[in-house]
């Protein structure tokens, strides 16, 4: 690896283990075992390094809930299966994220102070909700660009709200079956 790469490696985990507004360039530095100049070389500015190794992080936990493993029920032509399976990854993946789900919530509140940190991550926030189409839902996004933008939106928002919900009590925080059921209850008006 290259110093650009060791950077962003090094901003990775400050990002994880301290979070964003008390990550220093020095910090990135040590974790990185590079120099000061890099940065700047690399990237422009700290702010933009944290800003990329945000983006990868997040990155980095959609692959992980994605990647299908051998009998994937995620892949079943039930829509209700597909979606429990899909969100059982999602939430088995909370405890083991929580750093990076907090993470989240102080990126989104600094974006009103920080117009770069808003442009850097609204780009790629769109991207996300793509993956989230396709991932749950299987939806190709060259064949029905409109279907996968809404649903997008539909899993961008659940995703969310549900880690909110883990975050503050995860003893209380929906299971994979509690939000199926609640989608049939919602799509069918089915008792569950």
């Amino acid at each position: 690896m290259g110093h650009r790469e060791d950077l962003l490696e090094g901003a990775k985990r400050c990002l994880l283990e301290k979070g964003y507004a008390r990550t220093t360039a020095r910090d990135i530095v040590a974790a990185s075992g590079t120099n000061l100049a890099s940065i700047g070389y690399h990237y422009g500015s700290k702010e933009a390094l944290l800003n990329q190794a945000f983006l990868k992080v997040t990155e980095e936990w959609g692959d992980t809930v994605s990647t299908p493993s051998g009998d994937d029920p995620s892949e079943s032509t039930d829509p209700f299966e597909r979606f429990e399976a899909a969100w059982g990854k999602v939430i088995g993946s909370y405890e083991t994220s929580r750093s990076l789900w907090k993470l989240q919530l102080e990126v989104m509140s600094r974006i009103d102070e920080d117009p770069e940190l808003r442009r850097a991550i609204a780009g790629p926030q769109q991207e996300g909700r793509q993956g989230l189409a396709e991932n749950f839902q299987g939806l190709d996004p060259e064949s029905d660009p409109e279907r996968v933008r809404t649903a997008g939106l539909v899993y961008q928002a659940l995703v969310a709200g549900v880690m909110m919900q883990w975050l503050v009590d995860p003893e209380t925080a929906p299971s994979a079956k509690d939000l199926t059921d609640g989608l049939r209850v919602i799509v069918e008006n089915e008792k569950p």
